[in-house]
This record gives structure tokens, C-alpha cells and sequence, in this order.
């Protein structure tokens, strides 16, 4: 510390030193005294919020049909708010092209559906039942095998459902599956291409309800050709979904599923188990708790009927339900 006094020599001597010692620890000392030196402004205090999930890419595949489409991009909204980041693999194809994509890492994330997923892994061994509890804690034990955490099913269901035109519903007096008996062997079934090796579709209609048809047409998975195909009676029954909004607008009618071949088919999010942290179970777990059956089928509609992007619909559907 330098004391100066301008326009005055500097003192000498022992009284004048001992004066400025005692000017020097008045100034500097610790005790309860006011210093006239102006004092620096107290810095600025800054809080820094860490995105913890800011490095990890979450990529999501779906199937080839709008409704898996919608729920992968409203899984993809969550995830974008939970400060993950996020990649989309649309139109992947069907099951035997996107489970090994979820189990190789190719994907992280797909929207599953328990009955279909279970008896797909286990090789058709006729495990899945209608109690979702119980196919839910099959198909956990054995996605767990593979690294795979299966989170909570939603309410929202999404079964397999043979339809046909009202006119054909008529013409054969056709309410439930059994009536199908008597008349399959005049009629062609049309759905997706692995349909006849399926336990819940061609291969099921024959071993549940001695369903033999004249013939089997490939086509899509609840798709426009599928539709087209029902409406022109280049098929006579047609496996739709029966969430999908089109069964009303069309006045299809989905015949009553009487001997129970249909299981618990409730959608679930499946994700790696290294993706899988407490931020992301959380998140996807809230979209499936905003699900029910009817919603789905609304939001299909808009995608299937309406030609709403299947983006824009999962969007809206988040913010709706305070989730974007």
C-alpha cells in the first residue's frame, strides 16, 4: 500500500513515521470501521441448468402403417423435452424387419403391441392371452433376455379385426367370425403379405374357426390397398385394425371376434435397455397413460381419412393433453 499526499513533502523522522504506521493500519486493519475507498460492485451471479440427457440420441423406428407413424413422433416430442435427442426411422416395414433392428441397435425405441410382440418372440407358442398383466409380464421376461425394457402398457388397444362391406355383411348374414364358416371357401382374405403364417390372422382363422378361404391376396398392413380392395369386392374380407378411424367413415363392419382368437394387444413402448433411463421411462410412460382405444382411433382417422401428417396429429395430441 503507497500513502501520497500532494503538494507536501514527505515527512521524516520517527514521530511522523509512527503517525503513518498508524494512518497505514487504520486503513487496513479488519475491525469495524467504514473505508471511504470505493468498493468494486459484487460480481453478477449466473445459474447454469446441466441437460443431463443432452448426449444421448434416442433413434425411433416404426412400422409401415399412420398409426405407429403418429405414436413414434409423439414419443419423439417427449423425448425432445426431456432434452434428449432424437432420430426417426419411419416405414421400417413389418415386425420380422423392425425386431431385429430393435435387438441389433439399428433403433432404440418402437412402439410394440403386447399379444403380436410376445407370440412373435416365442415363435407362435400360443403364451398371450386377453389378460394384459399377465401377456405384459411374458413379453417383459423376454425382452429382458436381449437387453430390451418393455415400459407400461397403455390403455389403448389395438387388435387385429376382419371386415367386410355392409353389402357383404348382408348378402351372407355375417355378424360374427363362426358365420364365416359355411361361406369362406366362395371368398378371397386380403391383409399383409406374412398374414397366412400368423397365429392371429390366416393361420389362426383356420385352426380357431375352420376358416378356409378361396383364396389369400397380399397387400398391406391396414392400408389404402387393403381398403381399396374391400370397396372394389376384389376381396371379401379384410384384416383392418380396429383402431382405425376408417371403419366408421367407411361403414365397414368388423365381425365379432366370438371364440376369443384375438389376445390383449395393448400398445407399449420397447426400448434398449441403454437408452432406457429414468428421464425416458418417464416420458414415454406419459404418452401411453394419455391413450385410450377411442383417441386412437380419432387420431388414425385423421391420418387414414382426413390425410392429416402423422407429425402435425402427435403434436397436436401432446399439446392437448399437456405433454409438448
Amino acid at each position: 500500500m503507497r500513502l501520497t499526499r500532494s503538494g507536501k513533502r514527505r515527512a521524516h523522522g520517527v514521530g511522523m513515521l509512527g503517525l503513518a504506521l498508524a494512518v497505514i493500519t487504520a486503513a487496513c486493519g479488519s475491525g469495524g470501521g467504514t473505508s471511504t475507498a470505493a468498493k468494486a460492485p459484487a460480481a453478477a451471479t449466473t445459474t447454469t441448468t446441466v441437460n443431463k440427457n443432452a448426449g444421448t440420441t434416442i433413434t425411433i423406428g416404426s412400422f409401415n402403417f399412420g398409426e405407429s407413424e403418429i405414436l413414434m413422433n409423439m414419443y419423439a416430442g417427449v423425448l425432445k423435452k426431456a432434452g434428449f435427442n432424437v432420430a426417426l426411422k419411419d416405414k421400417l416395414g413389418n415386425r420380422e424387419v423392425v425386431e431385429p433392428a430393435l435387438e441389433s441397435g439399428q433403433i432404440d425405441l418402437i412402439a410394440e403391441y403386447e399379444s403380436t410382440s410376445l407370440e412373435f418372440l416365442n415363435k407362435g407358442a400360443g403364451q398371450a392371452s386377453g389378460d394384459v398383466d399377465a401377456t405384459y409380464q411374458k413379453l417383459k421376461a423376454l425382452y429382458a433376455a436381449k437387453n430390451i425394457t418393455v415400459l407400461t402398457p397403455s390403455p389403448a388397444a389395438d387388435q387385429n379385426a376382419f371386415a367386410v362391406t355392409k353389402d357383404t355383411a348382408t348378402k351372407f348374414s355375417l355378424k360374427k367370425m363362426s358365420d364365416l364358416a359355411p361361406v369362406a371357401a366362395q371368398m378371397t382374405l386380403g391383409g399383409p403379405p406374412e398374414c397366412p403364417t400368423r397365429p392371429y390372422c390366416q393361420k389362426g382363422l383356420q385352426t380357431t374357426y375352420g376358416l378356409n378361404f378361396k383364396d389369400f391376396k397380399a397387400l398391406d398392413s391396414d392400408g389404402p390397398l387393403t381398403k381399396s380392395a374391400l370397396d372394389s369386392g376384389a376381396i371379401q374380407v379384410g384384416l383392418l385394425f380396429s383402431s382405425d378411424g376408417s371403419i366408421t367413415a367407411k361403414g365397414y363392419v368388423v365381425l365379432d371376434d366370438d371364440k376369443h382368437l384375438q389376445n390383449a394387444d395393448n400398445i407399449v413402448p420397447v426400448i434398449r435397455n441403454d437408452k432406457a433411463n429414468a428421464d425416458a421411462q418417464a416420458a414415454l410412460n406419459k404418452v401411453s397413460a394419455a391413450l385410450t382405444s377411442d383417441k386412437l382411433a380419432a387420431l388414425n382417422k385423421q391420418v387414414d381419412i382426413d390425410k392429416a401428417d402423422p407429425a402435425d396429429v402427435a403434436k397436436k395430441f401432446l399439446s392437448d393433453n399437456g405433454l409438448a
